[in-house]
């Protein structure tokens, strides 16, 4: 299931709140990756039992948020090269692929540029919003270049690797402000609506230069600190 913003009313079982609590402070980069988290501890925090805890982190685990390690329970999930490259080929698959069917029928992209303007309108109250606000604002334009597919079961698998991808955006903080980010996604906005193969070709290099390459050149900076902590 997907997991609603703590802050949701709705959610109707103690994991679920619990899970959603986690999911937030996830989300703002306040756990870093390999962080251990003991159910104990979430026990006492939460004030629930262990059993609520296991619940929530199932919950977190089917979001690809936390994984379970042998000997050391639920960890935040890594930031590895493979999973980088199959969150990223799933992201391409699902947002090209959406945009060409999007393009072919001639579907409006005001959703898209109103997406756009929502993410410079946060940039224009504050230039440093939470990290999970911003990437929030990120996360709406590319569901609504999805969703102009008009295809409910694409929205629906693109839904499933939101958070994902969201949580690896954590990793290239230092990289991207509120400001330079809605730059950028302005500059996309423009390019997709020219149409054809230039709107794919620009939502590709987004992908491709704005994300993977970035996963990728944070990836290798914590590998080489870590060798030379190693030393």
């Amino acid at each position: 299931m997907a997991l609603a913003p703590s802050r949701t009313n709705g959610l109707s079982t103690a994991p679920e709140r619990v899970a959603a609590a986690l999911r937030d402070e996830l989300l703002d980069g306040a756990h870093p990756v390999g962080t251990r988290l003991r159910e104990e501890e979430l026990a006492e925090r939460f004030d629930v039992g262990r059993h609520t805890i296991r619940a929530a982190l199932r919950l977190l685990v089917e979001n690809s948020l936390v994984v379970h390690e042998r000997h050391r329970g639920a960890v935040v999930a890594p930031l590895t090269k493979r999973r980088i490259d199959e969150v990223f080929d799933y992201r391409k698959i699902l947002e090209l692929g959406a945009l060409r069917v999007a393009l072919a029928a001639g579907a409006d992209l005001t959703p898209v540029r109103a997406a756009v303007q929502r993410l410079e309108e946060l940039a224009r109250r504050s230039p440093n919003p939470s990290w999970r606000d911003l990437t929030a604002a990120h996360s709406a334009v590319h569901r609504a270049i999805v969703a102009a597919a008009g295809n409910s079961h694409v929205l629906s698998a693109y839904h499933r690797c939101e958070d994902e991808v969201r949580l690896l955006l954590t990793f290239v903080r230092p990289d991207f402000d509120a400001v330079r980010l809605a730059a950028l996604h302005r500059e996309l906005v423009e390019r997709l609506e020219l149409g054809g193969e230039a709107a794919v070709e620009a939502l590709d290099e987004d992908i491709e230069h704005g994300g993977r390459a970035a996963l990728l050149a944070a990836l290798r900076r914590a590998e080489d600190a870590a060798r030379m902590l190693g030393r």
